[in-house]
């Protein structure tokens, strides 16, 4: 859906590192998009995002109901300070999977950084040498540390509108129900359409359109 999303924006799409599902799909991703107000616009997206279908994985045809987090933080620039100590780190490299080649696959470049006070981990394997791999972790890292204090700032700015949100970090923001009718809501603006299969085909700028005017009116 976001890659689809991006490609009609015209957005540069990278995917810095992706693990596979046990079964199918994907379990995790992450993936740089760069364009213009590629952040301000993919903001509304994070949460917890809910899809109820008939599982094409299951013989039996039964409803499924699954859960997808998305994590949206901004790239920060060079020239803002973030500061990290070589001793809470721990990295730990490992053999990268998919592209590549066989170079990739047949060393240890792929690297993971975990941020011991934080407990943050992140990782990229897309890269070919190990050593660039590491500058793209610690580049992701920065940027969620510089995401973190962000919105702890926000959240005491936004203190006195808590009540009235009702959202929490983590919280359910959009279900997609393809089975037995086909909806798509935001539970934070009640936007919402009859055309789910638009939606995942990357047509979410009304869903985008209706948080930043929510959100906008909440300011003023």
């Amino acid at each position: 859906m976001y890659f689809k999303w991006a490609e009609g924006k015209h957005f540069a799409i990278d995917t810095i590192d992706q693990m596979s599902g046990e079964e199918a799909g994907i379990k995790n991703v992450t993936v740089l998009f760069k364009g213009d107000y590629a952040y301000g616009f993919l903001k509304s997206e994070s949460g917890v995002h809910r899809l109820v279908r008939i599982s094409p994985f299951d013989s039996n045809k039964r409803r499924h109901t699954s859960f997808a987090s998305v994590d949206v933080i901004p790239e920060i620039s060079d020239d803002i300070q973030i500061d990290i100590k070589e001793s809470d780190l721990k990295i730990d490299t490992y053999r990268a999977g998919g592209k590549g080649g066989q170079h990739v696959n047949k060393t240890d470049s792929a690297v993971r950084i975990t941020h011991l006070p934080s407990g943050i981990i992140v990782q990229c394997q897309n890269e070919r040498s190990q050593f660039k791999n590491k500058q793209v972790s610690l580049k992701i890292l920065k940027a969620k540390l510089y995401e973190r204090e962000r919105q702890k700032k926000a959240k005491k700015i936004e203190s006195a509108y808590e009540a009235k949100k009702e959202i929490a970090w983590g919280s359910q923001i959009r279900s997609y129900v393809l089975h037995p009718y086909s909806m798509v809501k935001d539970h934070r603006t009640d936007y919402e359409t009859g055309n789910s299969q638009a939606v995942l085909d990357g047509k979410i700028d009304n869903f985008i359109e209706a948080y930043l005017k929510m959100t906008k009116n909440e300011r003023t």
